[in-house]
């Protein structure tokens, strides 16, 4: 069988029997990882990107050499977060990293664009070409663990991350609405579908506190991620509230200066 450019669209084979790990594609030479963990969601706008930023920032302040791969390649929010606008270098068979303040290495799209602002208006399978250039093509160097920052829902790219790359953990990243249930759903159900352990769920925008009395208010509801959780056997590992200051650090490139412990029980799991 040839190999997989992952456009079924025009593709002869029957997959259905394959092992969906059969496809995995080596790192740059020298790359190694302990651990590879990819944060999905099944829709956008939950706070993926700021779940993988803080994910990140932990460990790398726990003594963990960290990385990110920025999988999110119509949407990158990996520079602007870490402050990071040069643009990546690199020879004829291998691209560097981008380095953050704290030492997290990192690699994006909008590191390679003369314009970070330009639109990325190409198909779905150049996309996930792209992607897989980030693993194959990057010299990540040694790592004890890698963030990928995955784009929403379970289509070409997430279909590339988890057929290229040996992620050895996901994690799901959700927020109160009740329509959010379903679509976290989905994301577990494609991580079952590729062999590939849940570690857990997070809840973004989980509350707000009250400047005043310190209460937390559930500005969306009441969550349902604990059913969600309960129904697959999944702990529930972290739950960030609506904090503005949090968004203007991420505004401002200084998400490495924020502090705050939602996400430690995350990062236990992570990295065991």
């Amino acid at each position: 069988m040839s190999e997989c450019n992952h456009d079924c669209s025009s593709c002869s084979q029957n997959c259905s029997d394959r092992d969906p790990r059969s496809l995995l594609a080596e790192p740059h030479a020298g790359a190694s990882f302990d651990k590879i963990i990819a944060v999905v969601s099944g829709k956008g706008g939950v706070g993926k990107s700021l779940v993988t930023g803080l994910m990140a920032v932990n460990a790398q302040r726990a003594g963990f050499q960290t990385a990110i791969l920025d999988a999110d390649v119509t949407g990158p929010s990996v520079p602007k977060m870490f402050g990071i606008h040069d643009k990546a270098m690199g020879t004829d068979t291998e691209i560097y990293p981008l380095i953050s303040k704290t030492g997290i290495k990192t690699m994006s799209l909008n590191n390679l664009l003369e314009d970070e602002t330009s639109p990325v208006v190409w198909r779905g399978p150049v996309i996930a070409g792209t992607v897989k250039q980030f693993w194959t093509d990057v010299d990540w160097g040694r790592n004890d663990v890698m963030f990928i920052d995955m784009p929403p829902g379970t289509g070409d790219v997430p279909l590339t991350v988890f057929q290229s790359i040996p992620v050895t953990g996901i994690i799901v990243v959700t927020s109160p609405q009740e329509l959010v249930s379903m679509i976290v759903e989905k994301a577990v159900n494609m991580a079952g579908m590729m062999k590939i352990p849940v570690l857990g769920l997070v809840e973004n925008m989980s509350y707000a506190v009250c400047p005043d009395c310190g209460k937390h208010i559930p500005v969306f509801g009441e969550s349902h991620v604990a059913e969600v959780a309960a129904k697959y056997s999944l702990p529930v590992l972290g739950r960030i509230p609506i904090n503005p200051k949090l968004a203007a650090a991420c505004d401002a490139g200084l998400i490495e200066l924020f502090e705050g412990d939602w996400l430690d029980a995350a990062l236990k799991a992570v990295m065991g």
